[in-house]
């Protein structure tokens, strides 16, 4: 069955990409190299030529596409490029394909956050205070104060990010388009175009550090929804308006 459906996605998939461009000229422009792994991931890898250069192997684009799942990762995708979508699409048999507003360094990390592969572990109930060791306290009234705050600030970062492993992302953005509100400066209320900023978090692990600011008290408990969604909608590009979080209305390829 895997076999056959591995065969069916690749004639279907070269047929489409043929059907676009004429079979001669499309096959001289482009080389494409095809490969079935063994977690049922079809990986595709595309060297884009011209009418004046032979296919460029230096700077190819990767498709990886799970069989039996509506999800395509792609990485290195030009405007002019985008036609290849249309024949994912084709070659899939789905309607339509967009955006999942999701980006990262690491293929297994964006895949299971998007297709909820990893293990969410939600605490149902405050955790228990860590055990004593044989350290003498010094203060137990003081520990004791210390603690409870501290097991509350863990219960909060495990409600918003679970306590499990996580997808290891690198970047979280949001792009803010809303009016300003300051009644101080009427300069910048009193403006009809909304008030344009982006803010971008980066980290080589920014769930896990986002978990750990919460519960080390670095940052405020309760964890605010506009980073607590990014594990539960699977995202990490946002557009913020006056209605709130949206779609973003721009294309956001996935970084190398």
């Amino acid at each position: 069955m895997d076999t056959g459906l591995f065969a069916f996605f690749k004639s279907q998939y070269t047929a489409s990409k043929a059907e676009k461009q004429g079979s001669g000229e499309f096959f001289r422009l482009v080389s494409i190299k095809i490969k079935k792994h063994t977690d049922q991931a079809i990986w595709i890898r595309i060297a884009w030529g011209d009418a004046f250069s032979r296919p460029n192997h230096l700077k190819p684009t990767y498709v990886v596409h799970y069989l039996q799942t509506p999800s395509v990762f792609v990485t290195n995708l030009t405007s002019k490029q985008k036609p290849l979508l249309q024949a994912m699409v084709l070659s899939t048999r789905y309607q339509a394909i967009r955006d999942a507003n999701l980006s990262g360094r690491k293929l297994t990390a964006i895949s299971d956050l998007l297709m909820r592969k990893y293990q969410q572990v939600f605490p149902t109930k405050s955790p228990s205070p860590l055990a004593e060791n044989n350290q003498t306290i010094s203060n137990p009234l003081i520990e004791k104060e210390q603690a409870e705050p501290a097991a509350n600030r863990l219960h909060m970062a495990c409600k918003a990010f679970g306590g499990g492993a996580l997808p290891q992302l690198q970047s979280a953005v949001y792009k803010l388009e809303t009016k300003f509100r300051d009644h101080s400066n009427k300069t910048m209320t009193e403006r009809e175009e909304p008030f344009r900023c982006v803010v971008k978090f980066a980290s080589t692990h920014l769930l896990e550090s986002l978990r750990h600011c919460a519960s080390s008290g670095i940052a405020s408990t309760p964890v605010t929804p506009l980073l607590s969604c990014i594990p539960l909608k699977g995202r990490n590009y946002f557009v913020i308006t006056d209605n709130g979080p949206g779609p973003s209305s721009q294309t956001h390829q996935p970084q190398n």
